[in-house]
């Protein structure tokens, strides 16, 4: 499956994300929209003609990536117009998207901040994050204060912006979408600057020590006040295999077992190689490649008190497994 563009447009505000992406459609693109507001119904719009369809199954997400996936065998060029609480970076690493535009209103930082529920397992702040997060070309759609600025320039820091009366159908020409890794990858993207700048800072935390569980379990909570992002790798000393990936945004956050680490394996060979240079080249004696990294974008929180709970999580007295 070859696509010359596949490029994929998501928002909360839908009004606005409907309006790029119906600008981002030029000569020969078929234009696709997903609403999940009643069922999951696929709008598809070729040489100015519409027709809707309603997708069958239980799985959002599965059934359209099927359905796209049949209309990339059948379009050279297609502008893919998101349901708002759909996050484009699963898709797109499923899919050979080449190009996620995301649309940021100028309620944006409220909503990424916030702790209001989308469904049980998510909120609107990890989607509002997402779609961020997953971008290669943001397109502002209103004003966007100093705080939000500076939020973007940490989280996003190499992304391109845009605002929404720019926006035409070459801002996708050369835009190549990079999937990257998402558990051994960085933390953040590009070289995001570490300076304080409109409250807005980003924390960093390292250690090679295990975490107790009942201590880490009390430092996740200064996570949840005042942070817009953190994302991290971790292990605990009573699951010494398992690498813990962290995310969170606003009141929402997950803490999930996703690999081993390669001290614990046999099968150096089915990891990346970037994986497995950086673990040779930051090999610990007793933990081996074990290590706890956490990378924090705080927006009204302490930063001190952050790497305080943190560095009271880990297990200093213990030196060895």
């Amino acid at each position: 499956m070859e696509v010359a563009v596949l490029a994929l447009v998501a928002g909360l505000d839908r009004a606005a994300a409907a309006g790029v992406a119906a600008r981002l459609v030029g000569p020969g693109t078929a234009l696709v929209a997903y609403d999940l507001r009643d069922g999951i119904r696929r709008t598809l719009r070729v040489d100015g003609t519409a027709g809707a369809h309603l997708l069958s199954g239980h799985c959002a997400s599965c059934a359209l990536r099927a359905d796209l996936a049949m209309l990339a065998d059948a379009f050279d060029r297609l502008v893919v117009h998101l349901d708002p609480l759909l996050e484009p970076g699963p898709i797109a690493r499923e899919l050979p998207v080449t190009a996620v535009v995301s649309v940021l209103d100028d309620d944006w930082l409220a909503a990424a901040t916030g702790d209001d529920l989308v469904d049980g397992d998510r909120t609107v702040a990890q989607v509002a994050v997402g779609h961020a997060e997953a971008a290669d070309l943001l397109v502002l759609h209103g004003a966007l204060d100093l705080r939000t600025r500076a939020v973007l320039d940490r989280l996003a820091a190499p992304v391109r912006r845009v605002h929404a009366m720019q926006v035409a159908p070459d801002l996708l020409d050369g835009v190549r979408h990079a999937p990257v890794d998402e558990v051994f990858g960085p933390l953040l993207r590009g070289q995001p600057p570490l300076s304080a700048e409109a409250g807005v800072q980003v924390v960093t935390f390292r250690a090679r020590g295990p975490f107790d569980p009942r201590r880490l379990d009390d430092a996740l909570d200064v996570l949840l006040h005042g942070v817009v992002r953190a994302r991290g790798r971790l292990w605990m000393a009573s699951r010494p295999d398992e690498v813990l990936l962290l995310e969170s945004a606003g009141g929402g956050l997950a803490l999930s077992p996703v690999d081993t680490w390669l001290a614990a394996s046999d099968d150096w060979g089915a990891a990346a190689p970037h994986r497995r240079a950086r673990a040779a080249m930051d090999w610990h004696p007793a933990w081996g490649d074990r290590v706890q990294e956490l990378a924090v974008i705080t927006h009204a929180a302490d930063p001190d008190r952050i790497t305080r709970a943190f560095t009271e999580a880990v297990e200093h007295e213990r030196t060895a497994l």
